[in-house]
């Protein structure tokens, strides 16, 4: 499961990829999404690619990526940026709260994604709803 969420870690949008498929394949369709473009994008080791970086630079958005560890050159990150990446990491464990998502009942990947997308909206009401 990749997601894309916003500087609140309130989730936009969702990619599912089978587990044995590398992590930076699924971040393609995720920056294609018709929301504005963000400035930075902060992931962990699994979206370390040339590829990636550079198709991020294309797009005037800054990649927060730390280097794996077999990487042969060092690559600068901003250590200050990803340390906002804990955002990310909570929405992950918010959304595995809900038990059907955590355990992953669901058969298909069609009802999987759709009680992903109503785990979000529960994620996103309390930003609506007026607490005065």
């Amino acid at each position: 499961m990749h997601a894309r969420s916003d500087g609140q870690g309130r989730p936009l949008a969702f990619e599912l990829t089978g587990g044995e498929v590398s992590d930076y394949s699924g971040a393609d369709s995720l920056i294609d999404i018709p929301v504005t473009t963000p400035c930075c994008f902060l992931a962990d080791k699994g979206y370390d690619s040339d590829k990636l970086r550079e198709k991020l630079l294309f797009r005037g958005i800054l990649p927060v990526i730390p280097p794996r560890s077999n990487r042969k050159e060092s690559i600068f990150y901003n250590v200050q940026h990803y340390k906002n990446r804990n955002r990310i990491e909570r929405m992950f464990n918010r959304l595995k709260q809900f038990r059907r998502i955590a355990t992953g009942y669901d058969k298909t990947r069609k009802s999987f994604l759709a009680f992903l997308h109503i785990a979000a909206v529960k994620l996103w009401l309390p930003s609506f709803v007026n607490r005065t």
